[in-house]
Formats: structure tokens, C-alpha cells, sequence
């Protein structure tokens, strides 16, 4: 089933404005969804198409361009499930950033939970709803979001680019061999 293939069976039941299918570059069908309607356009493709696992949430910073954030949703419909099964796509949203705020799919994908933190801590992306909306990975005093393309990088500290060994490779080798004469033969 390709993107205009499921864009088409979901105008059945999601409004068709901001619905629209994308062009794939990697052969998985891949379909822009209206921030609005993500929660609805969610639902109906894990209950009436199937796609029941949430694989990965993946923000993207296109600053400066406008919208500024894409996050792609990759979702998984297995096999044996309704329809053929067997069927992955790729839900894109489209995020402003003058108000990066979405939706939440916590509800509908509980694997949603961690990726969302991560886009909150990473890009400084909103989830209305979240059930635990806080930093996952960043400390919580740390300032700004780190993967955003107009954070300011404050790196004071030359590179290094060799440390010096621990002892000298005549003690290393010594250490192998002493290592190899304690080890039982397991022959």
C-alpha cells in the first residue's frame, strides 16, 4: 500500500485538509499530517489500518526555513494483522517554531512516550497532553535544547588529540602473556 493509498482510506474518516501524501525517497510511503489532526489520523491508522507498533519518533531542525520542525512518526503494521500486514510508513508533522507544540500520541503508541520526551529535551518540541513531559536525557538545570541549529556550541577546551598510554607496550605485552600462562587449557 503506498502513500496516496492510505491517504485515500483515511479521508474515509479524518478530514481531507491537511492530509496529503509525499513523494518517498527511500521507498516507504510517507504521509504529512495537519497538526491538528494527528491524534485522529493516528488512531484510525492503528485501529482501521493496522499499524500497531510505533517504531521511532524523529525530529528534524530545518531552521531557517519555515516550518521549522518535521517529525516523522515510523509505524509498523505486522504481519497478520488487519489488511495484508507487513506495511511500514512514515507520518510526517509539520511544526512551527515560533510554537513548536504537537499533540501527544502517548495515548495511542505507548513507545511515543520516550521519543516525545527526547524531542522536548533535544529541540525544545511540546506535546500537548504528555503524560511526563520533563527531560529524559539533559540534566535539569541544563539551558536550551542541543540539537537545535541555533544553539550556541561553547567549546573552551582544545581538542585532544592523543593521551598517553599507561605503561609501555614491552608491560602490556608482558601482562598478555602472564594472563595466557593462568588460563587453563580448555581443550
Amino acid at each position: 500500500m503506498d502513500g496516496q493509498a492510505i491517504v485515500e482510506a483515511l479521508k474515509a474518516w479524518v478530514p481531507a485538509e491537511g492530509l496529503e501524501a509525499e513523494e518517498p525517497r527511500d521507498g516507504m510511503p510517507t504521509i504529512v499530517v495537519a497538526r491538528g489532526q494527528v491524534q485522529e489520523t493516528a488512531r484510525k491508522l492503528r485501529d482501521e489500518l493496522g499499524f500497531s507498533v510505533l517504531v521511532d519518533v524523529v525530529p528534524v531542525d530545518y531552521h531557517p526555513q519555515e516550518p521549522r520542525f518535521h517529525i516523522s512518526y515510523l509505524l509498523l503494521a505486522p504481519p497478520g494483522g488487519p489488511g495484508e500486514g507487513g506495511k511500514r510508513l512514515r507520518m510526517k508533522v509539520r511544526v512551527p517554531g515560533a510554537e513548536p507544540t504537537v499533540p501527544t500520541l502517548s495515548a495511542v503508541w505507548r513507545s511515543a512516550n520516550w521519543g516525545e520526551r527526547e524531542a522536548f529535551d533535544f529541540y525544545g518540541i511540546a506535546f500537548e497532553g504528555h503524560p511526563d513531559l520533563r527531560r529524559i536525557l539533559m540534566p535539569d538545570d541544563w539551558e536550551g535544547h542541543p540539537m537545535r541549529k541555533d544553539y550556541p556550541v561553547q567549546i573552551k577546551e582544545p581538542v585532544k588529540t592523543a593521551w598517553p598510554l599507561q605503561m609501555s607496550s614491552e608491560e602490556f605485552a608482558a601482562n598478555i602473556e602472564a594472563a595466557r600462562q593462568h588460563t587453563p587449557d580448555r581443550t
